[in-house]
């Protein structure tokens, strides 16, 4: 098997699907390490009552703490949504070294607020588009099943 970006952004993917299981806005995130996953998380907002739960807080915190570390300088985290301000800004304090969403989110990610400004680390790089159509189409018909 190839553990590639399709691969690990499958894995993300399997996250937003519990996070629409449990009625959450279904947002998946997972972190790898040295071609390993280390981390996993979705969003918890609903479930914790929290509105800073989202899948790629659950799942850098979980990381920081499977590491012993603050920092994830050699880590990509792969979200299946184009990660918000505030996730940015997590991003950004963790170092993490690589990025990669699915879905753009035009109504509360990053470039709503940024435009073209760079949110992340200056070494950190971005991969956006992996598996967009599978992402969205969660996200659509979780929004579909509100109305």
């Amino acid at each position: 098997m190839e553990f590639n970006d399709e691969y690990f952004m499958r894995e993300a993917l399997k996250q937003a699907q519990l996070a629409f299981h449990a009625g959450e806005v279904p947002v998946g995130a997972v972190v790898v390490w040295d071609g390993k996953i280390i981390a996993r998380g979705h969003n918890q907002v609903e479930q914790l009552n929290d509105s800073t739960a989202h899948a790629e807080m659950i799942a850098l915190t979980a990381a920081f703490n499977q590491l012993g570390s603050k920092y994830l300088p050699e880590a990509t985290l792969y979200v299946t949504v184009e990660p918000c301000l505030m996730c940015c800004g997590a991003m950004y304090w963790s170092k993490v070294a690589r990025i990669v969403y699915g879905a753009e989110d035009v109504k509360n990610g990053y470039h709503r607020t940024t435009g073209d400004n760079w949110p992340f680390h200056q070494k950190a790089e971005l991969t956006k588009g992996v598996l967009a159509n599978e992402c969205a189409q969660l996200m659509k018909a979780f929004f579909a099943a509100l109305r």
